[in-house]
């Protein structure tokens, strides 16, 4: 049986603003001083197009920010000032979380991850305040207040969870509150946001602790994975997934949306899973669903930012098995997963897009005009234990004006999908420059040209897409009409 969608090129299009496009997660601060970290993260800039990175522990002590040094406070922003110097000369600026607390200020001992950063609130949040303030001044001497006022400043990683912040709500208030002024203090135009909440989290609250305040929040940031709203504890990651609703990330953009009181938002973590060692995060399956996602959420947030560009990455420990189930858009090798291609797709699509009609229960499709071109965007996703099956999809555009050419490039499980091949190799543990060149070819998308059928103004196309799939269609057009500017 076909799935059969039509899209009317004359309707009046949406802007697609490339909100996954802003920013991109990491792990940890010090991970952004190695050279394979910065080559990775040069490459999804020129390929992906992320225009800011954030990461966790900017204030840990492996950073050397603040230090107490013989019952004295001494100040550093060597190490910041590399990163920030780095990501300023490929074209990236930061999204700096404030977090976590240096052992010189804290309260408590309390710490989280292998590079255990302290989670406890500041014993006195005047000497917050202080390093705040000298920070930020720091870096609008060096950078310059024009430079500085077109980064983001986010209070904080999930205090709504025990497991990042020891504190209380109102702790956390305080915190924001002091660190507020604290960087206001050192421009008023500076961006300052939070709650950066799990699970979309006292945001109402949050918001009305800073009307009551007279806290200016400049966006509202938060968090979510697929499983989060629903607290399926105890249960695995696939059971998780299945009984986790297709759209449900899309539905929790929109409530986040009516929540956030006319504010940006910026979804500055997700993926399709929390879990750190999940196989879906190298597979097709990730894929489909997190281009599917990006997609939907467009319309409700000004960033979304994917959790996380690398798998160099080391909350529990360092790993070496080369897919080994990481959040990582490329792995250890810098070798691309299909994810990765999805979002290279979604960088080539344009910025207008037309509506479609027609629905599916698995399959998913997108029209999208940029100049001269058109991209039919298809994704076939379902979650686990659903039922999903290769299906025969058409494709009709209408009012479309004659087509030159056309080519598909498509993921799926024989296409730009080096995991599959590595385990054709016997799944070694360590790869040698060979195997990573031929893991690295197995990973590029291919364009292949498809046949388009025409009839009075209506284009058709027919295209099979098999289950956690992708294809995308580019149609080069004649006298297709030049894109509104705007968005991305």
């Amino acid at each position: 049986m076909t799935v059969t969608f039509s899209c009317d090129l004359s309707a009046a299009p949406a802007p697609l603003t490339h909100a996954w496009e802003h920013t991109v997660g990491s792990g940890h601060a010090l991970l952004a001083l190695r050279a394979d970290w910065q080559d990775q993260l040069r490459r999804c800039h020129e390929e992906l197009g992320f225009r800011h990175v954030r990461f966790h522990g900017l204030l840990d002590d492996d950073m050397g920010t603040v230090i107490c040094h013989q019952d004295k406070l001494l100040y550093s922003f060597f190490n910041t000032d590399r990163i920030w110097d780095f990501l300023l000369s490929i074209g990236m600026r930061p999204f700096v979380e404030l977090g976590f607390m240096p052992e010189a200020l804290a309260s408590g001992h309390d710490t989280v991850f292998h590079y255990r950063g302290n989670i406890t609130p500041p014993r006195d949040y005047d000497q917050w305040s202080t390093l705040v303030r000298k920070l930020v001044s720091h870096w609008v001497d060096r950078y310059g207040v024009e430079e500085v006022r077109q980064w983001f400043f986010e209070v904080w990683n999930e205090p709504n969870l025990p497991a990042f912040w020891t504190g209380s709500r109102d702790d956390y208030f305080e915190l924001f509150r002091h660190t507020f002024l604290a960087i206001k203090a050192v421009d008023p135009s500076l961006r300052v946001g939070g709650p950066a909440t799990a699970t979309n989290a006292w945001v109402e609250e949050f918001l009305d602790y800073c009307a009551g305040n007279d806290l200016a929040a400049d966006f509202v940031s938060t968090h979510i994975y697929p499983t989060d709203p629903l607290g399926f504890e105890g249960a695995d990651t696939e059971e998780q997934l299945s009984r986790s609703p297709r759209s449900l990330l899309r539905d929790q953009a929109s409530l986040t949306r009516a929540r956030a009181r006319g504010r940006p938002v910026y979804y500055t973590e997700w993926n399709i899973s929390s879990n750190p060692r999940d196989h879906y995060h190298d597979e097709p399956f990730a894929a489909a669903y997190a281009a599917k996602v990006m997609l939907e959420t467009d319309e409700f947030v000004e960033g979304y930012s994917f959790w996380t560009f690398s798998d160099l990455f080391e909350e529990n420990y360092f790993p070496s098995l080369p897919f080994h189930g990481g959040f990582g858009l490329l792995n250890i090798h810098g070798i691309p997963k299909p994810i990765y291609r999805a979002f290279q797709l979604l960088h080539h699509l344009g910025t207008e897009r037309l509506p479609v009609d027609g629905t599916h229960e698995t399959v998913d499709a997108w029209v999208v005009r940029k100049s001269g071109t058109l991209t039919v965007f298809l994704t076939n996703h379902a979650q686990p234990g659903h039922e999903i099956a290769t299906q025969l999809i058409t494709v009709r555009l209408a009012n479309a004006p004659a087509a030159h050419s056309a080519y598909i490039e498509r993921i799926d499980e024989d296409n730009a999908n080096p995991r599959r091949w590595w385990k054709a190799m016997g799944s070694p543990d360590y790869l040698s420059p060979v195997q990573v060149e031929q893991l690295e070819a197995r990973s590029r998308l291919r364009k292949d040209p498809i046949e388009l059928y025409c009839q009075e103004q209506v284009l058709e196309l027919r295209v099979d897409v098999p289950p956690h799939g992708i294809a995308a269609v580019t149609i080069e057009l004649a006298g297709l009409p030049s894109p509104h500017r705007g968005g991305a």
